[in-house]
């Protein structure tokens, strides 16, 4: 039986209730908002491991919601499902553009939903293994679980937002990816990541590196790679 923990955020009781039981029923554990303000406070008090989230919601609204989750370090990737009435094409890409992971229209059938989550939790699931995974790039080695950078065997202390900048770019060496791509997927807490920011990070991590900071490429005019 599944153990996962869902947050369901729906203003409608009886869709609330419809969704809780069928989930109940798998063996999933499951919290419940009404209101967008409500289920952004429990996400980041309770930590799920997917959220249903309802677009039409009072006062803050899902893509409001979802902005705000995703923006957020600590809540950044807890995987989201949209569950709209709305057949508008706009709402929806403009949910996956914010990070949603999927959407479900209004009246949908509780089969498929869990397909659908059984489908997102295990596409996180794999994700997560493979992140945590220590990585060796040339004389790096990053220890994600731990949190972890060792240059030639010395390990080297880096913040948050310089961790996350490294491990991105030495997950895929040789590609390319734009200021912007960087400041989507790192999202620094412990810095305000702006385009030009990213300059200055990379910059502080490159001297900590040492002689292996020059594995961070410059791709002018484009942005920054780590050098196959």
């Amino acid at each position: 039986m599944a153990k996962e923990h869902i947050l369901v955020v729906e203003d409608e009781e009886d869709i609330q209730e419809l969704v809780r039981y069928n989930l109940a029923k798998e063996g999933y554990r499951v919290t419940q908002s009404l209101t967008g303000e409500d289920g952004f406070k429990t996400a980041k008090t309770a930590h799920p491991d997917l959220i249903l989230l309802d677009l039409m919601l009072p006062g803050l609204d899902g893509l409001e919601v979802c902005r705000h989750l995703k923006a957020d370090p600590k809540t950044s990737h807890t995987p989201i499902i949209m569950l709209t009435a709305k057949g508008e094409e706009s709402d929806v890409v403009t949910g996956l553009e914010l990070g949603a992971d999927d959407y479900m229209t209004k009246p949908f059938s509780p089969k498929v939903l869990i397909a659908r989550m059984r489908a997102v939790l295990r596409r996180k699931a794999k994700a997560s293994a493979d992140e945590e995974a220590p990585l060796k790039a040339r004389e790096i080695v990053i220890h994600p679980g731990r949190h972890e950078v060792l240059v030639k065997g010395k390990i080297v202390n880096l913040t948050f937002t310089e961790f996350q900048l490294l491990h991105f770019l030495a997950r895929r060496p040789g590609w390319v990816f734009t200021r912007q791509q960087i400041v989507d997927e790192i999202k620094g807490e412990d810095y305000p990541v702006t385009d030009r920011s990213v300059d200055v990070q990379v910059v502080g991590l490159r001297k900590k590196l040492g002689t292996c900071g020059e594995y961070i490429e410059t791709v002018r005019g484009v942005g920054y790679r780590f050098k196959e």
